[in-house]
């Protein structure tokens, strides 16, 4: 694995006969680069999506052969795999185009990045320690020629005890491979026998003493496969030394480790997506969004209203929790660096999702477009309840025909580089005169837009709900002929007459 081949004859190969993964391709191999999030699934399932990939190193130390055991080192809980696709460089590359990087890997196998996650806050972001123990990088059991797969095509599943836990293809990839290769090769020599592991999907986990592991990488269409990496988790008997760094779980580290906070066993803080509830979510679409106001007035909350908007939908009423994009405005060089390619803006429309809406602060600003019809569009696919934007819109005409409701200070023809860049997400944003944060609440109509905090929504529910029963009382009487007088507000009388309304059902 360590002979290193000339570019003609890396595109010509061909032996196709996989390779089998041995002690001397382990003795052979260099440096071993890793990717951190590169699949969309593992992205969105993080809350984050990268604009360009990043990464860290292993020690060559790591690797292993399948069937070698893996310890859980003593004194740790979090031992986590994460079944990977791994590239084996076979051709120098230095400063190579995308167009001609993958002409530079030998070849494909398996390969299961583990990590310990009690010892990842010593590390400071380097992963040495939490990720470079021994037997930490299982790598084979066979490599797969590069020149004879479609690096696009190729499909990764993980079981643990038997059980499917992680299942994707490189469809999924945020950064193709001849990205990540051409990218490190800008700064570093890739040697032949350099391993790339090329990131994990979704589905990672914590494993623990008992459990095998095992990671498949093929290619399907052609029947290649570099057969199943097995990996037993033992327990280590070796306490660390207290010299150093001993381990130490805190909770994001504990939610990173299982891949969700319900895994993790974690009680989540009171968001808009835990505290907005079917039943809740019902109560406030039944009340008029006046009524609401109301209810956050009396608690202090003057200033939530989103103002200054037109409804592409008239009457529709919507409510989600907020998602947030940030605009600044439009610097040359600034939108040089961030406004192209996979940008801010683009990154979170495809990590949206059902239930959320899409808040955009662009500072009032009406010249410029905030996005258009194909960013509406995805936003409709990926089952948004709604985009709401202090700024332009693109294609209107088109953008108004689309189902999902828009919100919006008129239309533009420019794209964002005229005035806009867009910077980041998930952020404080100020939109429409009020402050939204992600996970608040937003419920909006023809008549306005309401931002609701989290952690008042169900009994701000309660209330307007009750609220509203109050209302249609009290517009019956006066529609019957009753002075106001009394009635609105009541006074014990009426009070008393609603009660006993109430009680026969409200009718």
């Amino acid at each position: 694995m360590g002979q290193e081949a000339s570019h003609t004859q890396q595109t010509q190969q061909t032996d196709f006969e996989v390779r089998p993964v041995d002690q001397a391709v382990l003795d052979a191999a260099g440096k071993v680069l890793a990717v951190h999030l590169s699949y969309r699934s593992r992205a969105e399932q993080r809350g984050r999506v990268p604009a360009s990939p990043s990464y860290f190193m292993k020690a060559a130390s790591s690797l292993s052969l399948s069937g070698t055991p893996v310890e859980r080192p003593a004194g740790t809980e979090l031992l986590a795999f994460e079944g990977e696709i791994a590239l084996v460089i076979g051709t120098a590359a230095r400063r190579v185009s995308l167009e001609d990087a993958w002409a530079y890997v030998g070849w494909v196998t398996a390969s299961n990045d583990l990590g310990v996650y009690d010892m990842k806050y010593a590390d400071k972001g380097s992963n040495i320690r939490s990720k470079s123990g021994d037997g930490f990088t299982p790598f084979g059991p066979a490599l797969i020629p590069a020149s004879v797969v479609d690096p696009e095509a190729l499909r990764v599943r993980t079981w643990v005890n038997g059980e499917l836990a992680q299942d994707d293809t490189t469809n999924d990839l945020l950064f193709s491979f001849a990205q990540i290769i051409a990218d490190l090769s800008q700064l570093m020599t890739l040697h032949p026998g350099d391993v790339i592991l090329t990131g994990t999907p979704a589905g990672s986990s914590v494993v623990v003493p008992g459990d095998t592991v095992e990671v498949e990488v093929d290619f399907p269409s052609a029947g290649l496969s570099s057969g199943r990496l097995s990996t037993p988790v033992v327990q280590g008997t070796e306490s660390f030394a207290d010299f150093g760094n001993l381990p130490r779980i805190t909770e994001a580290d504990r939610i990173d480790a299982f891949g969700s906070e319900e895994a993790a066993g974690v009680v989540p803080p009171v968001t808009g997506k835990s505290a907005l509830t079917e039943d809740v979510k019902a109560k406030l679409l039944s009340v008029a969004t006046a009524t609401i106001s109301g209810a956050l007035r009396k608690r202090g909350l003057n200033n939530v209203s989103i103002d200054g908007l037109q409804a592409t939908k008239g009457t529709q009423k919507v409510i989600g929790t907020a998602r947030t994009l940030r605009y600044v405005p439009n610097r040359e060089d600034l939108f040089k660096s961030h406004g192209g390619g996979y940008n801010a803006q683009k990154r979170i429309i495809d990590a949206i999702g059902p239930g959320e809406i899409l808040v955009m602060e662009a500072r009032g600003e009406k010249g410029s477009a905030t996005l258009g019809d194909i960013l509406a569009l995805r936003a409709q696919v990926r089952g948004a309840e709604a985009i709401i934007t202090d700024g332009g819109v693109r294609d209107l005409s088109a953008v108004t025909e689309l189902d999902i409701p828009t919100f919006h200070n008129g239309a533009h023809p420019a794209v964002l580089g005229r005035k806009h860049v867009p910077w980041d997400t998930d952020v404080t944003i100020g939109c429409g005169g009020t402050t939204i944060q992600p996970g608040d609440v937003i419920v909006a109509d023809a008549d306005g837009i309401l931002v609701i905090p989290p952690a008042i929504v169900a009994e701000v529910a309660d209330e307007v709900v009750e609220q509203e029963r109050q209302d249609t009382f009290v517009f019956r009487r006066v529609q019957e002929g009753h002075k106001v007088d009394g009635l609105f507000p009541m006074n014990a009388e009426w009070k008393a007459r609603y009660d006993e309304w109430v009680a026969e059902g409200a009718k």
